[in-house]
C-alpha cells in the first residue's frame, strides 16, 4: 500500500446472480485529493462504494482503504471513513441536533463532546435555524446537508460521497460543492461518485470513467478532454425537416458521424479545426439553402469524452443499481 494513496482497488469483481455489477475494476485515490467516479446509473459505482466501505464483500480482488485490508479488518476501516449515500440516512423523527448528537455518541464521544460537535456542524452546514425541528420537516437539500454533516462527525480522514447531490436544485447543489471543497482543503481524501458531468468537472482532481462494471478511462478532466483531438460545432437548423439533408452534406467535414436530433433540429459535428471549420459549415449549409437558427463552437466536454469511449451519452436521471441505467443514443 503506497502512503500516497488512501484508497486502492485492484481487479474487483462482484456479481449478483447472473448480473456482474463489477468486472475487474481497478483504481487508486490519492491522499488528500478528490477521485471522481463517473458513469451512468447501473455502471457499478454504488456497488464499488459499498465494497470500499465494508458494506458488501467482493467476490474477488484486493481492496485497501487507509492502508487497511477491507475484507480482513473491516472494523479498522470503519473507524477511519465517513459515508454519505444517495439517500439521506437520517432519523426523520429526531431533530437535526439529536441526529448529530446520536452519531457522535455512537463514535464513543461523551454527551458533552457530541453536543459540542453537533453545534459546530449545524453552524458549518447552515442548519442552526432548523436544528431543533424534526427532520421530517426538512427540505431535500437540508436533509442532504444533515446527512453529510453526520458523515463527518468523527472527522474521518477518508470520505465517500455516493451521488450526494442527486435530486437537488442547482443552487443547493452549488452550496454542497462549496462544502465539499472546504472538506478537501482541510485534508480529507474524497471518493465522489456522480452521474453529473459538471460535478466531476468542478470537484475531481482525477476522474475514473466506469461503465458496465469496468473502469474504461482515467485522468484529469483536462487530460480526458485532450484525448479528443477535435472541436465541436453545435448548430440548429431553422427547419427540422432539413436535418437529414444537413447531416448528409456536413458528413465529409466531420471527423465522425454527425449527431442529430431530427425533432429539435439540433446537429453536432466533431471537426479538426473549429475556427476554420465553422466558416465552412456556414458555406456548405448556405449552398444547400439550409437556414441556421443557432451556431456554436466549443471544446470537448466530459460528455463528449464518455460518448467517444462508450458510443453512448450519459443520461442524468435516477435508477437504482444494480439495474442498468437508461441511456440516450447519441
Amino acid at each position: 500500500m503506497s502512503i500516497n494513496h488512501a484508497i486502492i482497488a485492484e481487479d474487483v469483481v462482484k456479481a449478483f446472480g447472473e448480473v456482474k455489477a463489477l468486472d475487474g475494476v481497478s483504481l487508486q485515490a490519492e491522499t488528500g485529493k478528490v477521485l471522481g467516479l463517473l458513469g451512468p446509473n447501473g455502471a457499478g459505482k454504488t456497488t464499488l462504494v459499498r465494497i470500499l466501505t465494508t458494506l458488501l464483500k467482493p467476490d474477488s480482488g484486493i481492496v485497501q482503504v487507509g492502508g487497511v485490508d477491507v475484507i480482513r479488518e473491516p472494523q479498522r476501516v470503519r473507524e477511519n471513513i465517513g459515508l454519505a449515500g444517495q439517500y439521506a440516512a437520517v432519523d426523520e423523527i429526531l431533530t437535526g441536533r439529536e441526529n448529530l448528537v446520536m452519531v457522535g455518541q455512537l463514535y464513543h464521544m461523551s454527551r458533552k463532546q457530541a453536543k459540542q460537535r453537533a453545534q459546530e456542524l449545524l453552524e458549518q452546514f447552515t442548519l442552526t435555524d432548523a436544528a431543533d425541528r424534526p427532520v421530517k420537516t426538512y427540505s431535500g437539500g437540508m436533509r442532504r446537508r444533515l446527512d453529510l454533516a453526520a458523515s463527518i462527525v468523527a472527522r474521518p480522514p477518508i470520505l465517500f460521497l455516493d451521488e450526494p447531490t442527486t435530486g437537488l436544485d442547482p443552487r443547493t447543489r452549488i452550496d454542497m460543492w462549496n462544502t465539499i471543497r472546504q472538506l478537501v482543503s482541510d485534508g480529507t481524501t474524497l471518493l465522489l461518485t456522480t452521474q453529473y458531468l459538471e460535478e466531476a468537472d468542478e470537484l475531481a482532481d482525477k476522474i475514473v470513467v466506469i461503465d458496465k462494471g469496468g473502469a474504461i478511462a482515467e485522468g484529469t478532466s483536462d487530460e480526458l478532454k485532450a484525448n479528443l483531438a477535435s472541436d465541436f460545432i453545435d448548430l440548429k437548423v431553422s427547419n427540422p425537416e432539413n436535418v437529414p439533408q444537413a447531416v448528409d452534406i456536413l458528413t465529409p467535414l466531420a471527423l465522425d458521424a454527425p449527431q442529430a436530433d431530427s425533432q429539435g433540429g439540433q446537429i453536432t459535428i466533431a471537426v479538426e479545426n473549429g475556427a476554420q471549420s465553422i466558416a465552412e459549415v456556414v458555406r456548405i449549409l448556405d449552398g444547400g439553402d439550409i437556414s441556421i437558427a443557432e451556431l456554436n463552437l466549443r471544446r470537448p466536454s466530459l460528455n463528449d469524452v464518455f460518448l467517444s469511449i462508450t458510443g453512448e451519452a450519459i443520461v442524468e436521471d435516477e435508477e437504482d443499481e444494480p439495474k442498468r441505467g437508461r441511456r440516450r443514443s447519441a
